[in-house]
């Protein structure tokens, strides 16, 4: 899910009035943020439909949850090996057609499960293996995406339209998951699967609406231009940013296991089957709305607000594990859901403030696959301690394990490196 203030790249010719007062423009009036908005709306839910029928259909092949583990991690470690280099990539090349692509590539992989899935002879192989091409194309997808929406609302509108970004995926997170679970549940993974392969070429017919006069294009320097080592010696060199990437990679690995939780709660806790794992997500992304919404009506942003957002994480996964029933367990989901999602709605705003222009690309494919290829290493872990442990156990062991992690970030940066000042953020429009 960039940066404060910096040169504005050279912009298109935005259609106003020439009597238009002074000042930016709602941006809800840009048409070509509507059409960004739109995508990412919608390609939230089909990614969640595509990540539910992937996930489940694993689970019913082989029974185990670390299994899920396995073909989550597949998906994102390509981040880990490949993820700069698509910063750099997107730095220096038309982000829009790179959205496009990635998102034309996705609806084949997606087509592909479909085919396999409706003729029976889908197999765990081959959905490990197209688990790695989808995490080759996220790699390439993510950043062009992250910076695609500088050049869509230039720098002087960019906080609040992360912010709203944001906020708006989870409606994404609300009907991907529904629809994920009716349609699995109903006709089966393999239709869910076609189902997403439109949705993603639906995301390339509004991308390709945008037109490019509309874009404020980013300058990059043609020193820094392709220089793997420009974004890690950005990070490098500023303390404070450096720490928030760090524990983002650490609640990758410890709190972002959704996938492996809530499919062997529904599963082997409340045997609630595809619908109820399809509820979960559902519940929990009403509760990520929440906490996106509230961390983007922040004035200021200040390291601190990251760390303790992590420590709610943290705590929220805790309780989560020991919830005694049904319902208690779905009240509790919507306070995980709103901690998650205000911690990586914080970070992600951070960092992307903190990242200069001709960076951000490679600052963001920084971020990503820390947070992400955390994500990979902690459904490993997850699967393994939900079959070692039993899920409850093993999602207790990853809370516990996400707040010492936390306490070491926030007393690194309380002893080693002054405070800094907070990041101005005004809230949306």
């Amino acid at each position: 899910m960039t940066s404060g203030p910096g040169a504005p790249g050279e912009p298109g010719r935005p259609e106003e009035p020439e009597d238009r007062p002074a000042g930016p423009p709602p941006l809800l009036a840009s048409r070509a943020f509507r059409f960004y908005l739109s995508a990412q709306v919608l390609g939230s839910s089909g990614v969640w439909m595509l990540r539910m029928a992937k996930d489940w259909l694993v689970l019913e092949l082989t029974g185990s949850p670390a299994a899920v583990g396995v073909v989550v991690a597949l998906q994102f470690l390509p981040l880990l090996v490949v993820g700069p280099l698509g910063g750099v990539i997107a730095d220096r090349h038309d982000k829009r057609r790179l959205v496009m692509g990635a998102q034309a590539a996705s609806a084949v992989v997606a087509i592909v499960l479909a085919v396999l899935t409706l003729s029976g002879e889908i197999a765990v192989w081959h959905l490990y293996a197209l688990a790695v091409v989808l995490g080759l194309i996220t790699a390439i997808d993510m950043p062009a995406r992250q910076v695609l929406v500088n050049e869509v609302v230039g720098d002087g509108r960019l906080r609040p339209a992360i912010s709203m970004t944001n906020a708006l995926n989870q409606g994404g997170g609300l009907i991907g998951p529904a629809m994920a679970g009716i349609v699995i549940a109903e006709v089966g993974q393999g239709w869910a699967f076609g189902v997403n392969g439109l949705i993603c070429l639906a995301v390339v017919a509004l991308i390709a609406a945008i037109r490019p006069r509309e874009l404020h294009r980013v300058p990059t320097s043609p020193r820094a231009r392709g220089q793997l080592r420009e974004g890690f010696r950005f990070v490098t060199t500023r303390p404070h940013l450096l720490w928030v990437v760090v524990l983002a990679g650490f609640m990758g690995a410890l709190g972002l296991n959704g996938p492996v939780v809530l499919s062997t709660f529904a599963d082997e806790v409340w045997q609630t089957g595809a619908r109820g794992f399809g509820l979960y997500n559902s519940i929990s992304a009403l509760g990520a709305l929440v906490g996106a919404v509230v961390a983007a009506r922040l004035g200021r942003l200040r390291v601190r607000t990251v760390v303790i957002g992590a420590g709610v994480f943290g705590v929220a996964e805790l309780a989560a594990a020991g919830m005694p029933t049904h319902l208690s367990f779905l009240v509790m989901l919507v306070v995980v859901g709103a901690a998650t999602l205000f911690f990586l709605t914080s970070a992600a705003t951070y960092v992307q403030l903190a990242a200069e222009p001709s960076v951000r690309g490679r600052v963001m494919a920084i971020y990503s696959p820390m947070l992400l290829g955390g994500h990979a290493l902690g459904g490993l872990l997850q699967g393994w301690l939900a079959e070692a442990l039993g899920v409850r156990w093993g999602l207790a062991v990853t809370g516990m394990l996400a707040l010492a992690a936390t306490a070491v970030v926030g007393l690194v940066l309380l002893r080693w490196h002054p405070p800094q000042g907070p990041v101005e953020t005004a809230p949306p429009q």
